[in-house]
């Protein structure tokens, strides 16, 4: 059967996605044509992320899912327009799954629970990382979490604006943090150790490379390879978090002086 499907009015885009985000009215309609089938919008998105989480984001097509759910292809894009809306879905899904605490605490500890929780997310679910979409998508559980996370740092004399920067930095942050342990986590898939890749490359790169040029970096790449091999996610996220934190603070303290 053909994914092709019709086209939407690119001007009634923006509406039609934010119904399905919120879950109006239209996302559960069922389509016009043929019997009525045992599907919802939740049970597809719900099997949509059971396929990323055991296949990688790349096997999530409308075909894979409406297999998943049991209904066929075309019977899916009566429900949801298209992989992108789908994708847009999947990742405000997930960022609703897990109960937040309380804020309490400090700045600084209030900064670190908001990393956590976001870190937290990319170890449940690792294609996160590679889910990207052109435009935010404004939906329930990512309003959820942004009024949280602003609540958090709310009240400590920063403006709207920097504490909006504050959260953005940390989004930043913890995204690249999370490539990073995803890598780290297809290399011990491999099989092979990071100081045993050290050993083989280094060889190599004597040979190649003109130590001269690079007296600094090649003593301090040198050092940081025997102590931490190619990478360590969780040494990094806890270094980087510890300089936001302190830049968090330094913001506060400045804006109330």
């Amino acid at each position: 059967m053909s994914d092709k499907h019709e086209a939407v009015d690119p001007t009634e885009e923006p509406r039609r996605t934010l119904r399905l985000l919120w879950r109006a009215s239209l996302t559960d309609e069922a389509p016009k044509r043929g019997p009525r089938p045992r599907a919802s919008t939740d049970e597809i998105v719900r099997s949509a992320v059971a396929i990323a989480d055991e296949e990688g984001i790349d096997a999530v097509t409308m075909r894979s899912v409406a297999e998943r759910v049991g209904v066929g292809a075309m019977t899916l894009y009566g429900y949801v327009p298209g992989r992108s809306e789908l994708l847009g879905l999947m990742i405000d899904e997930v960022a609703g799954e897990a109960p937040r605490a309380p804020h309490a605490g400090g700045l600084g500890e209030r900064v670190v629970a908001i990393a956590e929780e976001l870190m937290a997310e990319y170890r449940r679910h690792p294609w996160r990382v590679d889910a990207r979409l052109p435009r935010p998508w404004i939906g329930p559980h990512l309003s959820d979490r942004y009024e949280w996370q602003l609540a958090g740092i709310d009240g400590f004399g920063l403006d709207d604006i920097t504490m909006d920067q504050v959260v953005t930095t940390i989004r930043a942050f913890v995204d690249g943090i999370a490539r990073g342990w995803v890598a780290e986590q297809e290399r011990m898939a491999l099989g092979e150790s990071d100081l045993e890749w050290w050993l083989q490359t280094g060889a190599v790169l004597e040979e190649v490379m003109d130590g001269s040029r690079y007296p600094v970096s090649g003593r301090v790449g040198q050092a940081a390879g025997e102590d931490y091999g190619l990478g360590d996610a969780e040494r990094s996220f806890r270094f980087g978090l510890e300089m936001i934190v302190v830049g968090a603070m330094a913001l506060a303290d400045r804006a109330s002086s």
